[in-house]
């Protein structure tokens, strides 16, 4: 499966290096067009994305590269060939959270508000972004069968075919974060809808569901970044599960009509309206 989309003389796009950027331009338009009936500047979200990607994109490279220094010490030229794979979620998300509350403290927007609108198109990217992986061959699981794989009925023969890497098949667990993923952005835009839900509250579902699944996903996986014997995506998964779950229970616990995601009507007057 060859990598490049295309190649002239050195250069060449990536599979990896489309999907990446494909998934964050889609992010983008769907944060723009949410972000608008809140009132929020183009402007600012432009500008929020724009740093949150290339410093997510950053520690994304340096969190893969710190659990992989026996290599790289050796090879420090290949550090910034992010084009070539290599990037850590966890890392990513990390460096962008924080870009993200400074950039909202500074211009005095509503950083839970702002995690909020962001966080299925979040799941959205990642999803896309797996398919990278696809064409990179890595990102799979343990070896298997050609039978077991079919029998599965979910995975497309193509998928199947892709994952047959030197005569042995591979579990395709690229494609099972990418379900889950897709599912999950489905289920938050659907929990969206719901009148009362509260600020914070899809922040904390995103950090659940996706924790969830990559912890079980990661399971299977067998080029997981280690700390000692534990995996770190596993550890990850267990301390932003958790932290989810304790910021869903802080914002329920607060009174109905406070701190709402969906701004009540301008009409109803018991109501503070939260200018942004």
């Amino acid at each position: 499966m060859n990598p490049y989309v295309f190649k002239i003389g050195n250069f060449g796009l990536t599979w990896y290096s489309l999907f990446i950027l494909t998934g964050i331009i889609l992010a983008f338009i769907f944060i723009r067009s949410e972000a608008k009936k809140f009132g929020i500047k183009t402007d600012f979200i432009s500008n929020l994305v724009f740093w949150t990607v290339i410093f997510g994109l950053i520690g994304a490279r340096a969190y893969y590269v710190i659990f992989n220094w026996n290599y790289y010490s050796a090879h420090l030229n290949e550090i910034i060939k992010i084009w070539e794979g290599g990037l850590a979620i966890h890392g990513g998300l990390l460096a962008g959270l924080v870009v993200i509350i400074i950039y909202c403290k500074k211009r005095k927007v509503e950083t839970l508000r702002i995690l909020d609108i962001i966080s299925p198109y979040v799941l959205l990217a990642q999803g896309i972004g797996r398919w990278g992986n696809f064409f990179n061959k890595e990102a799979y699981g343990v070896a298997t069968t050609y039978e077991a794989l079919k029998n599965m009925k979910i995975i497309p023969d193509f998928v199947i075919y892709g994952m047959n890497i030197n005569g042995i098949y591979y579990t395709p667990t690229f494609y099972y974060e990418f379900l889950w993923c897709m599912l999950g952005f489905i289920v938050i835009l659907i929990i969206r809808k719901i009148k009362y839900i509260k600020l914070g509250q899809q922040l904390g579902i995103y950090m659940m569901w996706y924790s969830t699944g990559r912890f079980f996903i990661e399971g299977l996986r067998t080029d997981s970044l280690m700390l000692g014997y534990f995996k770190m995506a596993q550890l990850m998964s267990i301390i932003l599960f958790i932290a989810g779950f304790i910021l869903i229970i802080v914002e329920i616990r607060k009174p109905k009509l406070e701190s709402l995601y969906n701004k009540p009507k301008l009409k109803d007057k018991k109501v503070e309206i939260v200018n942004l």
